[in-house]
């Protein structure tokens, strides 16, 4: 006989020990373990559940995670944690393309860890592998083999060190030699070097380096990947003409080791360029199918979308620690009352539920958000596997292009601000480093920077809505799109005659309110944007300042309100179908509620300056609305966060333990010289043998 659900359930989570935390439980109006399967599904849970299993009873994982460590102990901790996640196998090659969602589930389980062995094993085992599958061609992935058996140790090298966001300017050349069929790669300056490059510091035996592309003639093609031997695999010395080194302590992330390298005439094999965009024949010719070097271009940077889609999901990881422990901690921390007997938790207070119940709604969104954005990617990544040249295949990058672009900082600002607001609302409790919320908000704060500065990237979104509108044929602009992100701007002439009708408070605890406001709102930035852009341009000043002259309160709003508003629609689609089970479409209905709400109330002055708001009335409602979902959702606030976290041994917060008893700890940060955990040895030593073996 199969299982029945609430077997499946019990097998998967065991009940909580009884503690302080129980009332709420009680009190909740769902099964937190109906919403974990609804949420994440059984395969993936149980493979959560194998992940957490290991790492917990495996003496190389027992906290501490760097404090109290040098670096150069943290860092080979960390090389040695990522040795043995790759010697559990939790996800052979050949499952990576089958089962994208539990490859996002190892990337955010490791994370919720510590992110530096996370980021550390993703960027070997995911962006270097997937950078050889999307940039090369079959001759490229023998190497592949190779990086799980980790006989060689991969990175990816494209930011220098005067130029990070703006990669069409990097420095480091690549002249073909026809006479020996080699490419003579060249830093021609310390400022051409490339930097913060992670895993280069200590580890990394070959870099993807993207170099300008130059032929005998001098005639120079543009940026193209190429593989390169950094270090000798046996003794980690730099090859001749390397120069390598690490970047030193930072912020946070300590564990990784972010680093530079120059080259001086570093000769490689023809056959290492990564060559699915463009080649040059043995004898010195260039050769491409792309007829428009600006696609080129943009297939061959194809891998930064991928780096953002996996920083949205990052940083909502993050998000969700945060949100788990200072709710868990707000039930059980008692302070004050009605009177001057028994003091009451403070989440029964309505600025606590104000303060906290909207980043617990803003996680569920962008979670499924996430979710939905990097299942696009693989899905494009697939069309390029496939040499898919379609004019719907372009479409598609172009649009996951430009969700990634804006995805990424509204995701890592959310969590910024969220994890602040979490550490803050645990008063001195949050400050205490054993309670970890300092290590998320400075773990989570390079979200904000690598990949592209947000406040860039969000020209990427607004270049895209923007050019959309001179798309269009003889009868006008055309809104539509693979993901039908942008159909919706079919109707922004009849939209933007809209205005904010909501007759009562019941109507505007659905999200289809907020959604309505937003969809208004997009349209208006888009017409603002675009008439303030040709008021510049009129103005006679080049199109380049006239673009940077259109970027605050225009083009910046424009591309995160439209992201926002993606956010919004998918998650209000999600928690509106049939599917989703009957205890949880109230408590899931009034989160993207919510989070619309919430979201909006930042652009009221946009909504009453374009004439959609009118009126204290308006306000007001949209405020009463998201005080009450707060009500609402109060007594649900500890299961909602049960279906998100982690193992107590994973979230290592002792405010935020699951049965509610913030029990005494031993400070995060003692000396690993206790139990059986090993010693990292300095200086930082040989950490593999030629067959991958650990020293």
């Amino acid at each position: 006989m199969a299982p029945t659900r609430k077997g499946s359930e019990d097998a998967l989570f065991p009940d909580f020990p009884r503690g302080p935390l129980q009332a709420y439980r009680a009190r909740a109006s769902f099964s937190w373990k109906e919403l974990a399967l609804f949420w994440e599904g059984e395969d993936v849970l149980r493979f959560k559940k194998t992940i957490f299993s290991a790492l917990e009873k495996d003496p190389l994982f027992a906290h501490p995670r760097g404090h109290d460590l040098s670096l150069e102990q943290y860092r080979e901790l960390t090389f040695r944690r990522c040795k043995r996640i790759f010697e559990y196998d939790f996800l052979s090659p050949t499952e990576l393309p089958q089962s994208p969602l539990k490859f996002l589930a190892l990337t955010n389980s490791l994370g919720m860890y510590d992110w530096s062995l996370a980021t550390k094993v993703v960027l070997h085992s995911f962006f270097f592998v997937s950078t050889l599958y999307s940039s090369g061609l079959e001759r490229h992935f023998r190497y592949i083999p190779k990086i799980f058996r980790m006989e060689i140790f991969g990175c990816l090298a494209l930011t220098e060190l005067s130029h990070g966001s703006n990669t069409k300017a990097i420095r480091t050349t690549a002249h073909y030699d026809p006479a020996t069929e080699e490419f003579v790669l060249h830093s021609p300056d310390f400022e051409a070097a490339k930097f913060w490059v992670g895993n280069m510091g200590k580890t990394s035996t070959h870099a993807v380096v993207f170099a300008q592309l130059y032929m005998p003639g001098g005639q120079c093609h543009g940026l193209y990947p190429f593989i390169v031997q950094i270090r000798d695999p046996k003794t980690l010395l730099p090859m001749p003409g390397v120069m390598v080194g690490d970047m030193g302590r930072k912020i946070g992330q300590n564990g990784l080791d972010n680093g530079f390298a120059m080259f001086h005439k570093v000769r490689v094999p023809r056959q290492n360029l990564l060559n699915r965009t463009g080649d040059v024949t043995p004898e010195g010719a260039y050769v491409t199918h792309f007829k428009d070097d600006r696609q080129r271009f943009g297939a061959s940077l194809g891998t930064l979308s991928t780096g953002r889609v996996c920083i949205v999901g990052m940083s909502v990881t993050n998000l969700k620690l945060a949100v788990c422990i200072a709710l868990r901690f707000s039930a059980t921390r008692r302070q004050f009352g009605p009177t001057d007997g028994e003091e009451i938790p403070v989440l029964e207070y309505q600025l606590q539920q104000w303060r906290l119940l909207p980043y617990l709604a803003a996680t569920y969104a962008l979670d499924h958000f996430s979710k939905l954005l990097f299942l696009d990617l693989v899905q494009l990544q697939q069309g390029l596997l496939a040499d898919d040249r379609s004019a719907r295949q372009a479409e598609l990058g172009r649009e996951i292009h430009a969700l990634a672009s804006a995805g990424k900082p509204l995701a890592s600002w959310t969590a910024q601000r969220g994890i602040q607001e979490c550490r803050e609302a645990c008063g001195g409790h949050g400050y205490l480093a054993v309670n970890r919320l300092g290590d998320l908000r400075d773990d989570n704060d390079p979200n904000c920077t690598y990949e592209g500065d947000n406040n860039v990237l969000l020209q990427q979104t607004s270049n895209y809505l923007l050019g959309l509108l001179g798309r269009g044929g003889p009868d006008g602009a055309r809104f539509e799109s693979p993901l039908k992100s942008v159909d919706f701007l079919e109707a922004y002439p009849a939209i933007l005659c809209q205005k904010f009708e909501v007759a009562s408070l019941q109507d505007c605890l659905d999200s289809a309110a907020p959604l309505a406001a937003y969809k208004w709102l997009v349209c208006y930035l888009l017409r603002e944007s675009h008439e303030k852009l040709n008021q510049e341009r009129k103005s006679g000043i080049s199109d380049f300042e006239a673009r940077n002259n259109s970027q605050v309160y225009c083009c910046r709003s424009l591309a995160l309100a439209f992201l926002e508003l993606t956010v919004l629609r998918r998650f209000h689609e999600h928690t509106h179908q049939p599917d989703v089970p009957p205890s949880l479409r109230a408590p899931l209905q009034r989160l993207s509620a919510l989070y619309g709400l919430w979201s909006l109330g930042q652009h009221m002055a946009l909504l009453y300056r374009g004439g959609y708001c009118s009126g204290e009335r308006d306000s007001k409602l949209m405020e009463s609305a998201i005080l009450e979902l707060c009500a609402q959702l109060k007594d649900d606030a500890v299961a909602l966060v049960d279906a998100l976290a982690p193992p107590d041994f994973i979230l290592d917060s002792p405010i935020g333990r699951a049965d509610g008893e913030a029990k005494a700890a031993s400070p995060r940060g003692s000396s690993l010289a206790s139990g059986d955990v090993p010693q990292a040895r300095a200086p930082f030593a040989l950490p593999w043998d030629p067959r991958g073996a650990c020293c």
